[in-house]
Order: C-alpha cells, then structure tokens, then sequence
C-alpha cells in the first residue's frame, strides 16, 4: 500500500486529485494548510506529496525545504505560475516533479506512477556491501566488471550485469517478473516483451550455474518472479 499526502487548498481540486489518484493500492490523505501537513508528517509515513506552491499559511517551496532536510518524499509542485525561473527554482528547492495549473488529472496520475516506480527501484536497488560479492566460487566485482567462476572469467552483457546486481543485493527476496523489467530496461520503451527477461537469467544461468535446468542460485518463484538463493 502506497500513502500519498496531498496538500492542496482548494477543496475540490483536491478531492478530484484524490479520485484520480486513490485506488486498492494506494492511500490518499488531504490536507488544505501547512500546519495540518506538519502534523500529518509527524504521525503518518508517506511514499510521496503532491504539494500546491501557494498555501494559507504559508509558502509550499519552503516547507518543501523543511520536508527534503529530513527525508527523501518525493515531492509534486502543483502551481499556477508557469515562468520558467520558477519552474528551475521549484526544481533546485528539491521537487522531484513539477506541473502547473491547470493539468489534467491523467498526466498527474502518471507523473505520480513514475515517482512511485522510481522510489521502488532505489529501494530495491542498493548497495552490495563490500568491493567483491563471494559465494562458493564465484566472484562477482561490479565496479570493476570482473566475474568469474573458479578460475574461469565470465563475460557478462551490460543487461545481465544489472539483472545479475538486482538479484544479488536482494539475495534471499523474491523480485516479481515487473520490479525486475523495470529496473533493468528502466531506460527502453515503455513496454518491454517479458520474454526479454526470461532470455537473460537462462543467459546468466548457462554462465553461472553448474546446472542450469537445476539451478542452485537463480531460482523461480512460479507465478511470480525470481529470487537469488543466500547462503
């Protein structure tokens, strides 16, 4: 479940981007002032804000400085000045997206979508602790793009490293078939065949595993993904 804070002081603007934007999966709270955001802040945790610049009570680019000194919320300007200075202003205060007024409510939707996804990519994509990552006899150096298995060099394509350092930063965690496509052609076309992703971890898995129709670290969750068997 997502929690998404809106911070919007016309009422029904925030209740249509409310409509837009609920849904099973995601949570919506609204706010119409600063002072009742900061209390929200203080007990709730949320995955993103959508925040209108021009508030009662305040100004929504320095409360968003306050938000951004503590925590990493993707933030949504909503504003009806459309000056370029204030746009790269908004953008260099910290806002991670910034639209203004009027917009429609499909391409909030799926400016707020591509926050979401992104949040999830760097939270699933972090950091592998230490230079090497061992298990058994592979070796495994991203930094230096050296992996081997044994004394035996393996050449890995730019697409099977990313795959290969998904898997191994999350060893232990299944990643569904969409996390795993969306972080590794993060940067193709918007629809990405998941053929694709089957072809490379048979790749990874014909370079890597002693036997690959029995794999020992690449395994299939059925039905949902793959997951990097930990010792």
């Amino acid at each position: 479940m997502k929690n998404i804070l809106i911070i919007e002081d016309d009422k029904a603007l925030s209740n249509g981007i409310s409509f837009a934007l609920g849904g099973e999966e995601i949570a919506i709270e609204q706010c119409f002032d600063i002072k009742t955001a900061k209390q929200c802040l203080a007990k709730n945790t949320y995955h993103l804000i959508v925040l209108d610049v021009n508030l009662p009570d305040g100004c929504g680019l320095d409360f968003m400085k306050e938000v951004k000194e503590e925590s990493m919320i993707p933030i949504i300007l909503l504003t009806a000045n459309d000056l370029e200075t204030d746009i790269v202003m908004g953008l260099e205060m910290g806002a991670d997206d910034y639209i203004t007024k009027p917009f429609s409510l499909a391409v909030l939707r799926a400016r707020v979508k591509t926050q979401l996804r992104r949040q999830e990519r760097e939270q699933i994509c972090g950091e592998i602790v230490g230079t090497t990552y061992i298990q058994d006899d592979i070796s495994l150096n991203f930094e230096r793009m050296e992996f081997f298995k044994g004394e035996e060099k393996i050449d890995l394509s730019i697409t099977e490293q990313k795959l290969l350092r998904i898997l191994i930063t999350n060893r232990g965690i299944t990643l569904t078939r969409s996390q795993l496509i969306d972080y590794v052609w993060t940067n193709e076309a918007e629809y990405v065949n998941e053929n694709a992703l089957s072809v490379s971890v048979k790749r990874l898995r014909d370079k890597l595993e002693t036997d690959s129709v029995n794999p020992r670290y690449i395994k299939t969750v059925y039905g949902v993904g793959y997951m990097w068997e930990a010792k």
